[in-house]
């Protein structure tokens, strides 16, 4: 019961004992009357404050993390990774759970479709969403006047060494990490024992070529369509991440150095052609029509395909389809390097979380506290490893209690030293998708060659970087 009430309550109770000891004669029928009205009125009095006291109590009760009273804070996400969409919106309802005065409304764009394009349409359109991502460097420079500084939250606190260097401008810390991913060939078990090859044995170019050959000579045998599925289709997977593999050596596997460059030389430009070539000649076809989707979900988790180009992202995606497979028989090759690393995989920060510096005061703040909680309460480092299936780019985890095979290989890679950087974010402004990857369609489809594919995206980044 609120304290004021129970002051009113003992005033009640002192009146009506003086009333019941009156005399009633008319002198004390006259008292009555005189401290009933006196009653009455410091009731009246009363309970109006007292009603209002405790009123303010129960506001300053419910007020949330946010610091507003009784006011929800909205905030809209914008994300891109499709794989934890389903466990994302489920974290957020949990969150609302505990957090009464804040709303989460989540919208995804990924898979195939351009995030960076549909993030630029979306702020076009006036809906600017409070939480949103970006890659590194240049999305920094392109988005610096939306971005709220971060520094002081406990994310920012707790991300790994150097995984805030490329979201730091002047001193500010403009983004905090997703996670940690890392990409390679993503191979079939089952598929290379009934075949007979070690997949422990595919440490460079040749022995991966030797491996493919071998799968494609005994397709029938194996019941598979093809032994890879390139989704020329999708820019990223080629553009970016392919081209990522090639190109990150002559940056010293470093995204500022990227950035930095003012051309790009293709150093590694001839082993490049040779794995795009590999997986193209062997791949079901044709390649440039060839989607996420398909790839994924048809091809590979059916087991249709021995091999495909992706990341311990999919993992999720394959146990949607086959839970058995997808924890016993899938493994990480690495994407051979000639005349640099043969045997490692690039591992990276894809995406960092950005607050808009243009919403209102209570809801970065919110923003940020729901990023803070995520990454660093307990509950939100179990969602973290166990729903998310995330290699956590923050400290405070246990890095035993990764789960999925696809994590825990790239995690062993890592801890290896048998890594690639993760550069790309440092190219130009829609560089790897809108320019490489477009031409990497032209060459898959004969309509340009190889060295034509390089000189003009050479002289893109150049003039893009003048």
């Amino acid at each position: 019961m609120c304290k004021r009430f129970r002051i009113l309550n003992y005033f009640f109770i002192l009146i009506m004992q003086t009333l019941a000891n009156e005399n009633l004669s008319q002198r004390g029928r006259e008292k009555v009357k005189n401290k009933w009205r006196a009653g009455l009125l410091a009731m009246s009095l009363g309970i109006t404050g007292i009603l209002t006291g405790c009123g303010s109590n129960e506001d300053s009760s419910n007020e949330g993390t946010s610091g507003s009273k009784n006011k929800q804070v909205t905030i809209d996400v914008f994300q891109f990774k499709v794989e934890f969409k389903d466990q994302f919106e489920k974290v957020a309802k949990d969150y609302e759970n505990e957090h009464k005065d804040v709303k989460i409304n989540i919208t995804t764009v990924g898979g195939g479709e351009d995030y960076g394009a549909a993030l630029r349409s979306k702020f076009a359109s006036g809906k600017e969403p409070s939480i949103y991502n970006i890659g590194g460097p240049q999305d920094v420079a392109d988005w610096q006047d939306k971005l709220a500084d971060l520094s002081d939250s406990g994310a920012a606190g707790a991300a790994l060494e150097g995984t805030l260097d490329g979201v730091t401008l002047d001193g500010k810390v403009l983004g905090v990490p997703y996670n940690q991913e890392g990409y390679g060939f993503i191979y079939n078990k089952n598929i290379f024992k009934k075949a007979g090859i070690d997949p422990t044995t595919i440490t460079d170019y040749a022995s991966l070529e030797k491996a493919v050959k071998e799968l494609d000579s005994k397709k029938k045998e194996l019941g598979i369509q093809s032994v890879f599925a390139l989704p020329g289709k999708e820019t990223w997977v080629t553009g970016l991440h392919l081209s990522n593999t090639f190109l990150a050596p002559e940056f010293d596997n470093n995204v500022l150095t990227a950035y930095d460059a003012k051309k790009v030389d293709f150093k590694y430009g001839d082993a490049f052609k040779k794995i795009l070539d590999l997986q193209n000649q062997y791949s079901v076809q044709p390649t440039v029509s060839l989607d996420y989707s398909k790839q994924v979900e048809e091809l590979f988790s059916l087991q249709k395909v021995a091999i495909i180009q992706q990341g311990n992202w999919i993992y999720g995606s394959i146990a949607g389809i086959d839970e058995e497979f997808a924890n016993n028989g899938i493994g990480i090759l690495p994407i051979p390097v000639e005349g640099y690393k043969e045997d490692s995989i690039p591992v990276g920060i894809p995406m960092y979380w950005g607050v808009n510096n243009n919403a209102e005061k209570e809801v970065i703040e919110a923003s940020k506290e729901f990023l803070d909680w995520l990454y660093t309460s307990e509950k939100g480092k179990e969602t973290v490893i166990n729903d998310f299936k995330f290699i956590p780019a923050y400290s405070g985890y246990d890095a035993s209690k990764i789960s999925d095979p696809l994590s825990k290989a790239v995690y062993e890679y890592a801890n290896e030293g048998k890594t690639i950087g993760w550069t790309f974010m440092g190219y130009p402004t829609g560089w790897g998708q809108d320019e490489l990857g477009v031409q990497i369609q032209k060459y898959l489809s004969k309509k340009a060659s190889w060295d034509e594919v390089v000189n003009t995206t050479k002289k893109s980044w150049e003039d893009n970087r003048k």
